[in-house]
């Protein structure tokens, strides 16, 4: 299906879900499983969007929170009107607004969540780079392909092997979740060489005395988003009220989290029911690499990266590209 047609049955059926042109007192959001979503989980806990939206005259305003593993089935979500905001790393939001841009679904970002690295782990001693892997190990992550993570190996590989092999790690990839992928690796299920994982797994990971990390995304592109949230131009421009209480929630939610890491990783422990330590979610959320921030950090590069690979069609000029115009001001890249 091309481009054009795929969008324009979605188009359909959205039009028949939610008539234009109406203020809705409901946004549905869709998250993933990472630490990279505590803003989220934040808005939850002290119930953010719908301070903000009754500050804006929304009466009694419904929040639905979801959650997806990877960002294809989020996007669809989307798309088919099943959810109004979505969250996850920088390729799926590029992904979807090269697909939906000139059309009444065009996709953009509405502002960043956290800049933070993502580590590749394994659990094979031998593996020091990833020019060691072989056809024998199998690399878990939350999507392949299409995830931040995906993606992020397909650069690597470009840097290593040269840009007309960027894919040659691609067939070893399969999707998991990641709490499954890090019971694998640790202990040594279903195949599991590696994972390329998220906070808080990736760190649990490495605290085994089998597995080491053999690379981190900051050292192939430097400091980076770790997680944007994206909409619909269709959403922003019927729901002008709600999406300026979005904004203004993501806001004081990561404000919250800087003045207090601890009590965040209680609220996170508590969320997603983790046996997980609180001192231990609290240092990874205080750690030196990590920026709670709204403001994007190499998305460009993980675009053009994209169109130079054919990942892509379009060629985005700059970062503003993919976003909406409220965070403009912001000094993003």
């Amino acid at each position: 299906m091309t481009r054009r047609s795929w969008v324009a049955s979605l188009l359909i059926a959205a039009a028949v879900a939610h008539p234009s042109g109406l203020q809705a007192a409901e946004i549905r959001i869709a998250e993933q499983f990472s630490l990279g979503y505590l803003e989220f989980i934040i808005m939850k806990r002290d119930r953010l969007i719908e301070k903000y939206a009754e500050k804006r005259g929304i009466k009694d305003p419904k929040v639905t929170w979801m959650r997806f593993n990877g960002p294809s089935t989020m996007n669809e979500a989307l798309l088919s009107n099943s959810a109004d905001v979505v969250a996850g790393g920088v390729p799926g939001l590029v992904t979807l607004w090269d697909k939906t841009r000139g059309t009444a679904l065009e996709v953009k970002g509405i502002c960043a969540l956290s800049s933070q690295p993502f580590l590749l782990n394994t659990s094979r001693e031998n593996v020091k780079t990833i020019a060691d892997f072989t056809d024998k190990d199998r690399i878990a992550m939350p999507s392949v392909k299409v995830s931040v993570q995906a993606v992020m190996l397909q650069m690597a590989a470009a840097k290593t092997f040269g840009d007309k092999d960027f894919a040659k790690l691609d067939p070893l990839t399969v999707s998991m979740t990641p709490p499954d992928s890090t019971l694998a690796l640790m202990g040594g299920a279903g195949g599991i060489t590696a994972v390329f994982s998220v906070p808080p797994f990736q760190f649990q990971q490495v605290k085994q005395p089998n597995i080491h990390t053999v690379l981190s995304s900051f050292d192939v592109l430097g400091p980076h988003t770790f997680s944007v949230a994206w909409t619909t131009a269709r959403f922003r421009k019927d729901n002008p009220e709600l999406y300026g209480a979005f904004l203004d929630a993501v806001d004081e939610a990561t404000r919250t989290i800087n003045a207090d890491p601890k009590l965040a990783a209680e609220t996170w422990i508590k969320d997603t029911n983790s046996n997980l330590k609180t001192d231990f979610v609290a240092e990874i959320i205080a750690g030196k690499d990590v920026t709670w921030t709204r403001v994007p950090q190499a998305n460009l590069s993980f675009a053009k990266f994209m169109h130079r690979v054919g990942s892509i069609k379009a060629d985005p000029e700059s970062w503003k590209d993919l976003y909406f115009p409220e965070i403009h001001d912001l000094p993003g890249s």
